[in-house]
């Protein structure tokens, strides 16, 4: 539950990208307006290379396993959000790992 109350969808993934070994999670929610799926990351400044190498490192592996490029996002404050949609959600669940626990969640959220 995030803090809202609302059910999120938390997927970790562990990967090596650039000879940097870590975990890399996503977390999806339901946006109001449509209740659309939508999963943010948030790059962190203190990462090796800073935010623009940590938002590399990120989009990497989900569009390994996706086939599909997140979305980033440069905001004025100097922050970068890394943006995954539906089609995200949709490639994630090729993975046997994964399937269950995301249509079970998209079940769940569905108005």
């Amino acid at each position: 539950m995030g803090r809202s109350g609302k059910l999120l969808l938390r997927l970790k993934i562990t990967a090596e990208v650039d000879g940097i070994e870590g975990d890399y999670m996503i977390t999806f929610g339901r946006r109001n307006r449509d209740n659309a799926a939508v999963g943010y990351v948030y790059a962190k400044a203190d990462a090796l290379g800073g935010r623009e190498a940590d938002a590399e490192r990120y989009s990497a592996p989900i569009k390994a396993l996706t086939g599909k490029e997140p979305r980033v996002i440069e905001r004025s404050d100097g922050r970068i959000d890394i943006i995954c949609g539906r089609e995200h959600l949709d490639g994630f669940m090729r993975y046997a790992e994964l399937a269950d626990a995301i249509e079970k969640w998209l079940e769940e959220t569905r108005r």
